[in-house]
């Protein structure tokens, strides 16, 4: 069994929001076995010393998409499914090589990919994954051109599935549950990457949506969905969802759900700010391309809102093919309306508890996964540490 010890480092506990004096830490079987502050324990161990660098918890984006490899619908219809999966698991190792060492994709991802990066036979993060999201016909999800008729005659290719009416929801979500699902998704309102729906539509019932999180509370999983109107969103918590993607036109009454019942919202700023920048040039279509400011300003004010109820903020980033080589510009965007504990608490132990993995990542707690970064520099007091190469990057006690 590898043993790994990192030596003169100050650690920083996400909870605690605060570095620690100078101090070692102890892997052993890709989990933290021991920590202290004293004379180091002898051995056989791999030594890293940190020089006095910092040593968090490696950090969890919450909503990724690894099969959207390209905005241009045209050139992924040209894709095998083969050479897809390659694209997808080469970006989920740029993932892990910027710090992110474990991942929840909302959309697209299978059994097999996570199987793959587990086994590792390609390096990457730990991918929590939900399948395919559900979307209603014209919905969010539904990215068929208007000239095509009918019903799908199968799944769609892509991030989501068609389903509609309670049997079908519910068909289709034991089906994801059974394809190992950690949570389902569905699309409860408009897109800006959807062309065919305005943001502010409301998308599934209210009986469509409770049918979903009864089906996932039966298999001990969590609904979360794509919402930007609050209405859309405020149906969807009433529900019992558990997780809001985006929200970014909630109101006060979306606040008070998401307080009341302990749920949780994970913003996605830095995509709109890409998409505004990038948009065009990589193909994305201008009936997207006009959304982009209904949301984008909205994004911030939302996030500060949510920040100062108390509401559960957890890191996510939602970037599409090249410009996921911006996921860390999401701290930057963040650290205009929230202090940095709370920006590194929401890519950490707060994520961690979204996933149900509380105390296994996101700390530095004895038992936990040896997921680590080593950095220079104090995020706590300089939230772009984050956004600059690491000096290490270790998961599950394996230096990457």
């Amino acid at each position: 069994m590898s043993r790994l010890l990192i030596v003169n480092a100050h650690p920083l506990e996400p909870v605690a929001g605060q570095l620690g004096d100078r101090s070692w830490i102890e892997v052993a079987g890709g989990r933290i076995v021991d920590t202290g502050t004293g004379a180091p324990p002898s051995g056989e161990h791999r030594v890293i010393d940190a020089a006095g660098r910092t040593v968090l918890p490696g950090l969890i984006d919450a909503h990724v998409h690894l099969v959207a490899n390209t905005l241009d619908t045209r050139e992924a219809a040209t894709w095998t499914p083969g050479y897809a999966a390659v694209r997808s698991l080469r970006a989920a190792e740029q993932m892990l090589r910027r710090g992110f060492t474990t991942v929840r994709d909302v959309g697209g991802a299978d059994y097999g990919m996570a199987q793959a990066l587990a086994e590792g036979l390609v390096p990457g993060p730990r991918l929590i994954h939900g399948g395919k999201a559900l979307s209603q016909t014209g919905g969010h999800g539904d990215l068929r051109p208007r000239s095509e008729e009918g019903r799908p005659c199968c799944h769609t290719p892509g991030f989501a599935r068609i389903a509609d009416g309670v049997e079908e929801v519910r068909l289709a979500a034991r089906d994801e549950l059974r394809k190992g699902a950690a949570h389902l998704k569905l699309t409860v309102s408009g897109g800006v990457a959807s062309p065919h729906d305005e943001v502010s539509a409301v998308q599934y019932t209210l009986e469509e949506i409770r049918a979903a999180v009864e089906e996932a509370g039966n298999a001990g999983r969590y609904v979360t969905v794509h919402a930007y109107h609050a209405r859309a969103i405020n149906r969807a918590l009433e529900a019992g969802v558990r997780c809001v993607e985006h929200g970014n036109l909630l109101d006060d009454t979306t606040l008070k759900l998401l307080v009341e019942r302990d749920a949780f919202l994970v913003p996605t700023l830095v995509t709109y700010e890409q998409l505004a920048l990038r948009g065009r040039e990589l193909g994305l279509g201008e009936e997207s391309y006009r959304k982009i400011a209904e949301v984008r300003d909205a994004g911030l004010a939302a996030l500060e809102r949510a920040h100062r109820a108390g509401v559960n903020v957890v890191f996510g980033s939602d970037l599409l093919g090249p410009m996921r080589e911006a996921q860390l510009q999401e701290f930057d965007l963040r650290a205009r309306v929230q202090p940095a504990a709370a920006v590194v608490l929401s890519a950490t132990a707060t994520a961690a508890r979204l996933l149900g993995m509380e105390g296994q990542i996101g700390t530095l707690a004895v038992g936990a996964h040896a997921d680590l970064l080593v950095v220079d520099g104090d995020p706590l007091s300089d939230l772009s540490v984050l956004t600059r190469p690491k000096a290490y990057v270790i998961k599950a006690g394996q230096v990457v």
